[in-house]
């Protein structure tokens, strides 16, 4: 398969005629190569328009919304990041690529090594990954200038806001029920906080002391 074609018309079509146009996450987007990171069952449809099942009910992101989360997370070569659910790493990869440090949990074991594994065939050497409850984020390495929440949550955890940087930190979730959320960025000022709702969104949800219940 030519991934370069499927991979360029996906920027085309699928993010930059939907606002994410910013050059450093297009870049991020280019650079990662989605088809390392689904099934091999799946791989043909690697760079199509919509999530993918990664097994255990979870999925990979749609293109978009990797995207459109990674522009607004506004991360840079400086920022240490926080994400919560490692899931398949493609935006933990993502957000290393444009980052100083990802720190990623992921409570599912399997996915935890693979993620390991991955990330080490592909020389990516600047996230660290935990496994256990990512809902009450890392606190040994807080504060985190960026977090970063990869599924449905009920409301941003004040375990986790207490990890953000409060001078210029900025955190980005899915928040509402388990069937239908809105992305909701925090940003902090010199210590003002401001919640502002975004898209309308649909993920899987995250469980956990401060998630949804199994």
């Amino acid at each position: 398969m030519d991934y370069n074609l499927l991979l360029n018309k996906m920027i085309k079509k699928q993010l930059q005629t939907r606002g994410v146009n910013d050059k450093n996450v297009i870049a991020a987007m280019k650079n990662v190569l989605r088809h390392e990171f689904v099934r091999e069952k799946d791989i043909e449809e690697a760079y199509d328009d919509n999530p993918l099942p990664i097994g255990n009910s979870q999925t990979i992101s749609q293109p978009y919304i990797v995207a459109y989360m990674t522009q607004e997370l506004e991360t840079d070569s400086q920022k240490r990041v926080l994400e919560i659910g490692t899931g398949s790493g493609y935006q933990a990869a993502v957000l290393a690529y444009l980052s100083k440090e990802v720190y990623s949990i992921e409570r599912i074991e399997e996915f935890y090594e693979k993620a390991g594994r991955l990330f080490e065939k592909l020389n990516i050497g600047n996230i660290r990954l935990k496994l256990g409850d990512g809902t009450e984020g890392w606190k040994e390495h807080a504060p985190y200038d960026r977090i970063i929440l990869t599924g449905a949550i009920p409301k941003v955890p004040e375990e986790i806001e207490e990890q953000v940087n409060k001078d210029d930190g900025i955190i980005v979730a899915p928040v509402g029920t388990s069937l239908m959320q809105k992305m909701v960025k925090i940003r902090y000022n010199n210590g003002k906080r401001n919640a502002e709702e975004k898209i309308g969104c649909v993920f899987v949800s995250l469980y956990g002391k401060n998630g949804f219940r199994e």
